[in-house]
């Protein structure tokens, strides 16, 4: 039996994040969507399960396109609320040490990196994420944007550091389809600490 995958806490209260993002949209989002995600990916693998064991190829493939949209559902928003930190907590302090230092060296600074990363997320067409990614080969950092829930590490094996999610079900009830003024708003509560530790262990 595959094992359960499960809903992560938030580590922090839902309306922390506040102005930035409401209360009523960290809750929707957490219990309504990364839950159904969740759910989803459960189901799609027991029914993979029982198909493997069954030797139908037929029902196994026609089951790997709803496990890589909700298990990248589940993968992408469990990295999106550890990237995401209450003002006076972490949230919005620029990062310092190797990041920083990679981030001055590729972009210039850390204000040329924002500017980037939501000229390329600000004019998605449809849902996907922002992602600054550290390239395993060459040892560097990029931004690439991913389309609905595909996994970033699909991407030539991309590592991802720092995720923001660009659905309309993040913004759009405080933001309406202001989704510049959101990507404007986010980087006050990104947990830089959150990114560095990724990209240490990177």
């Amino acid at each position: 039996m595959a094992k359960k995958h499960t809903l992560p806490d938030l580590p922090y209260d839902y309306g922390d994040l506040e102005p930035v993002i409401s209360r009523e949209i960290m809750e929707l989002h957490h219990q309504k969507h990364h839950n159904a995600y969740v759910t989803k990916l459960n189901e799609a693998l027991e029914a993979y399960e029982k198909a493997e064991a069954s030797g139908d190829l037929g029902a196994m493939t026609a089951l790997l396109k709803a496990i890589k949209f909700n298990g990248g559902g589940h993968i992408n928003h469990s990295i999106f609320w550890t990237n995401l930190a209450p003002v006076g907590k972490g949230g919005g302090e620029p990062p310092t040490g190797p990041l920083m230092e990679a981030i001055v060296a590729t972009y210039g600074s850390l204000e040329a990196l924002i500017e980037t990363f939501n000229g390329k997320a600000g004019p998605l067409q449809g849902s996907g994420w922002g992602w600054l990614v550290k390239w395993p080969k060459k040892k560097e950092l990029g931004i690439v944007v991913t389309c609905n829930q595909d996994p970033v590490h699909l991407m030539g094996g991309a590592i991802p550091l720092l995720g923001i999610d660009v659905w309309e079900h993040a913004y759009y009830l405080q933001y309406k389809n202001a989704r510049p003024e959101y990507l404007k708003n986010i980087w006050k509560v990104v947990n830089w600490k959150n990114v560095e530790e990724r990209y240490n262990n990177a």
